[in-house]
């Protein structure tokens, strides 16, 4: 019987730096779940996972990943490079740029 996998279970889709702008009251906890801009017009929720730390300050940086729900409902939008807004509903709390791709559906053609 196959197993449904948890965001928390999945393989990550992308590697990013993470830049948080002082919007936030409390520090990101590993696990956090914002709203992603993905493209002009769409946001999408992702999971965040902090490399070597549990939380991130809400003016802190910090490298790790995001495994966005549905990412076949968005293909071909990201780049190295590409900086994506990290909201709470239309609050921007920070940006998200993006060193790599593990999620080959993503990639821009």
């Amino acid at each position: 019987m196959n197993e449904i996998k948890t965001l928390y279970e999945q393989e990550p889709d992308v590697e990013v730096l993470f830049e948080f702008n002082g919007t936030r009251k409390t520090p990101a906890a590993d696990g956090y779940r914002p709203h992603h801009l993905i493209t002009d017009n769409y946001l999408t929720t992702g999971v965040h996972h902090y490399y070597e730390v549990a939380t991130v300050l809400p003016d802190g940086t910090a490298k790790g990943t995001i495994t966005f729900i549905t990412p076949e409902a968005y293909p071909h939008c990201l780049w190295i490079g590409k900086r994506i807004n990290i909201q709470e509903g239309k609050k921007i709390v920070g940006y998200a740029t993006i060193l790599k791709i593990y999620n080959s559906l993503l990639a821009m053609e």
